[in-house]
C-alpha cells in the first residue's frame, strides 16, 4: 500500500493527485486548457507547453493540500511518461523528477493509456481476465489484460482514431473545439438518415477505420453546399455516430466472441463519456448470451487526469518498478 503523488501532462490538461493504494483517490486538481486552444481548433502544442509551466507547480501544491499529504506520507512520484506531446509531457516529468530527487522518493513512469484504464480501478476492483476499449482522441484499441499490467492490443486503429475523428467532423459542422460532446448531443436530437458507410463491414477483424467515415461525411457536406441543399446537421451528427458506434460496440462484441474467458469489460479514454456509446454498449453487452460485467469511468476520470495515474502507479510501485532520474519523455509509447 502506497501513498502516491501522481503527475499528468501529456496533452492539455494540467493535473497532480493524490491517490492511496491504487483505488483511494484523496485529489485529483485538473487545470483545463480547453478555452486557449478553442479558437485554434485544436490543441496548440507551443501554447500547451506554455500553460503547463505555468500552472503545474501550483496544481501540484493544491492536489498536495487537498490530498491532506505531506512529503512525510508520500511514498512515491509518478507521472505520464508518454504517449503525448513531447513538449508537453517534458514539463510533467521535469517537475516529477525535481521531486523525487529534493524529497528522495522513487519515481514511477507511467503509460498514459494504462492510466486510462486504470481509472476504472478507482470505481471498482478490475477483474481479470479483461477487455478494454479505449477509445480517445489519439487512441482507439482494444486491450484484453490477463493481469496487472500485462496488455495485448488485439484491436487498433489503421488510421484515425474515434476521438480524433468526432473534432474532425465537429469543425466541419462548426462546432466549437472539442467536438465530441456536442456532437453526441447533436445525435440525440436527430436521426440516422444519411447511412455513411461502415468500415471493413463484414470483415473479420478487431481492427478500426475512421478516415473513411470522416471523408464521407465531409464530401456529403461538400456536394450539399455545392448544390445549395441545406442539411439538418443534426441528422449528420446522429449518421456520423451511428456508424462510429456501430464499429465500437462491433469490434468489441466480436472480441468477447473470440475471447469467452472474459467477464470484465471496462471502457477508458475521454470517448468513454459519450452518452450514446454508454446506451449501445450496454444493451449489447446486456444482450449477450455470457454473463459479461461492463464498467465505464465516471464523467470526471473520462477526461485526462492524474488520479489514473496514481491509480496505474500503484502496482508498478508493489513491484519496485522504479525509473531513474534520467526518465525521459516518449511520445510514442504504445502499450
Amino acid at each position: 500500500m502506497a501513498t502516491i503523488l501522481a503527475i499528468e501532462s501529456s496533452c492539455d490538461e494540467t493535473s497532480a493527485a493524490i491517490v492511496l493504494n491504487g483505488t483511494d483517490m484523496r485529489s485529483n486538481v485538473v487545470a483545463s486548457q480547453i478555452k486557449s486552444h478553442m479558437r485554434f481548433g485544436g490543441v496548440v502544442p507551443e501554447i500547451a507547453s506554455r500553460h503547463h509551466v505555468e500552472q503545474i507547480t501550483q496544481v501540484i501544491d493544491l492536489a498536495m493540500a487537498e490530498g491532506g499529504a505531506t512529503w512525510d506520507d508520500v511514498d512515491a512520484v509518478a507521472v505520464t511518461q508518454g504517449p503525448g506531446l513531447v513538449g508537453s509531457l517534458l514539463i510533467g516529468i521535469t517537475a516529477a523528477k525535481t521531486l523525487a530527487f529534493a524529497h528522495q522518493k522513487p519515481l514511477i513512469g507511467v503509460n498514459h493509456m494504462a492510466g486510462h484504464i486504470y481509472a476504472n480501478q478507482l470505481v471498482a476492483p478490475m477483474d481479470y481476465p479483461l477487455l478494454a476499449l479505449v477509445v480517445s482522441g489519439g487512441h482507439t484499441e482494444l486491450v484484453l489484460m490477463r493481469g496487472d499490467n500485462d496488455f495485448e492490443t488485439i484491436g487498433d486503429t489503421r488510421d484515425d482514431a474515434v476521438g480524433e475523428a468526432y473534432d474532425k467532423i465537429g469543425r466541419v459542422i462548426g462546432v466549437p473545439y472539442p467536438g465530441g460532446k456536442i456532437i453526441d448531443q447533436m445525435a440525440h436530437e436527430g436521426e440516422d438518415v444519411y447511412n455513411y458507410p461502415r468500415a471493413m463491414k463484414g470483415e473479420d477483424t478487431l481492427d478500426f477505420s475512421f478516415s473513411g467515415l470522416k471523408s464521407a461525411v465531409i464530401n456529403h457536406m461538400h456536394n450539399a453546399k455545392q448544390k445549395n441543399e441545406t442539411l439538418d446537421m443534426n441528422n449528420v451528427a446522429a449518421s456520423f455516430q451511428a456508424a462510429a458506434l456501430d464499429q465500437l460496440v462491433g469490434r468489441t462484441m466480436r472480441a468477447l466472441e473470440l475471447h469467452p474467458e472474459i467477464k470484465h469489460v471496462l471502457v477508458a479514454g475521454g470517448v468513454a463519456a459519450n452518452k450514446g456509446l454508454r446506451t449501445q454498449l450496454t444493451a449489447a453487452i446486456e444482450a449477450f448470451d455470457q454473463e459479461i460485467t461492463l464498467q465505464f469511468p465516471p464523467l470526471g476520470l473520462c477526461g485526462d487526469n492524474a488520479a489514473m495515474i496514481g491509480a496505474a502507479a500503484e502496482s508498478l510501485y508493489a513491484q519496485a518498478d522504479f525509473a531513474p532520474l534520467g526518465l525521459d519523455a516518449k511520445p510514442g509509447l504504445s502499450l
